[in-house]
């Protein structure tokens, strides 16, 4: 039986799910809905909060690049056991945390780790199902990456850090919990492929001449100027909209459900909207109309108030991880990338993506200072001219198989 059609991808498929839940999802959102209790503690600005949130998404412009190119030639399983280590500890290390500059350094560190994480569950996934399942296991992840955000905006603030006594054994709950998961991909199968000892014994040159390869490609820079702008726009709005909405009055357990109910409805959409991909391979026309229902959504958070806001937020947050999904897979498909490049690919245009998250937030954060409003409005242009750059990508490589 040929490892795209053995049982054991769909363990590969949930132990994924997991990973992406617990060691990325949750600590990352936590960091978001506790970054009043931090900001009180620590004595922090509404910018350096906006940095602090954005700043994690800098040192991944490279990180992304390398952890995807390693994975391609040493294999996902391998990045995966020792970035979920790394990442842990790292993440539970912020329970030591005195001052502003040193929960930035600890901010860069993660940064820098989670790129090889996120890179390596794609590439896994890339790697066990064919592109006929891609956009189905690719919709799976997104949703738990979804449910995982939903779950630390939700429990972090006002559940976890009133019952462990504080945000510092927040994020070692978490710390430790991701650290565990090395244990399982430690022990997980890797899939054969053919070429591949011959492929680890060049890694170096191999990755050399991947990158070359892909960054030589088009439609790469294209789709990282699209997730520049989408990315960068989301990542913006899910640190500020916390705040914001407790500016305007509203109590922390309202303000979190806010968040909470984003995540939620993006969640419930992922996965119908990557089956039908599947199905009908319209991922182009179903990621314009998710990122124009994202601009919208954002673009009325500006002008709206009091219950309508609850509109606003669904309608953002409704396509938010079905657009991540789809866009994931449409890199795979991305016409001489597939399986053998699509840790690199990925990781290339995931840095465009780390470049948006970091500046979007404290440029926009900055804008506060104006008028509240005005960090939605350039949250949403900023989406908006990612769009217009995902019209300009070509066609899709055949769906015929599984390119190794």
């Amino acid at each position: 039986m040929h490892y795209t059609e053995s049982r054991y991808r769909w363990y590969i498929l949930a132990l994924t799910t997991a990973t992406a839940i617990i060691v990325v999802a949750m600590p990352g959102m936590a960091m978001s809905v506790l970054s009043t209790e931090i900001a009180a503690e620590l004595h922090l600005s509404l910018v350096q909060v906006g940095v602090i949130w954005g700043i994690a998404a800098l040192p991944g412009i490279v990180s992304g690049v390398f952890g995807g190119a390693l994975g391609d030639q040493l294999g996902p399983k391998w990045v995966l056991t020792f970035g979920c280590l790394v990442l842990g500890l790292v993440g539970a290390a912020r329970i030591w945390v005195m001052d502003y500059p040193s929960l930035l350094t600890l901010a860069l560190l993660i940064g820098a780790v989670t790129p090889f994480v996120m890179m390596n569950l794609l590439k896994q996934c890339g790697q066990w199902f064919p592109l006929r399942q891609l956009g189905l296991a690719n919709g799976i992840i997104s949703m738990g990456m979804a449910f995982g955000f939903l779950s630390g905006s939700l429990l972090s603030a006002t559940v976890f850090s009133p019952w462990l006594g504080g945000w510092r054994r927040v994020f070692l709950l978490y710390g430790i919990s991701g650290a565990l998961f090395s244990i399982p991909w430690v022990l997980a199968r890797s899939p054969f492929l053919p070429g591949a000892a011959a492929g680890r014994s060049r890694a170096i040159n191999a990755m050399r001449e991947g990158l070359v390869y892909v960054v030589r490609q088009r439609d790469i820079w294209l789709l990282g100027l699209v997730i520049f702008g989408v990315g960068g726009c989301v990542q913006g709005v899910l640190g500020y909209l916390p705040l914001y909405l407790r500016n305007l009055g509203w109590n922390s357990v309202r303000a979190d459900g806010a968040l909470s109910t984003f995540h939620l409805v993006s969640m419930l959409a992922v996965l119908p909207i990557a089956l039908s991909s599947d199905r009908f391979g319209s991922r182009k026309r179903l990621l314009f109309g998710a990122g124009l229902l994202l601009v919208l959504g954002v673009g009325l958070l500006a002008v709206l108030r009091g219950g309508a806001i609850w509109v606003a937020v669904i309608m953002a947050g409704l396509m938010r991880d079905a657009f991540m999904s789809l866009f994931i897979t449409l890199i795979f498909e991305t016409e001489g990338i597939g399986a053998a490049y699509a840790g690199t690919a990925t990781g290339v245009v995931l840095a465009f993506s780390g470049l948006g998250s970091f500046l979007a937030p404290p440029i926009g954060n900055n804008l506060a200072g104006t008028a509240p409003q005005l960090p939605f409005l350039f949250w949403a242009a900023l989406a908006l001219s990612g769009l217009g750059c995902l019209m300009l990508t070509g066609k899709k490589a055949p769906r015929s198989g599984l390119v190794s």
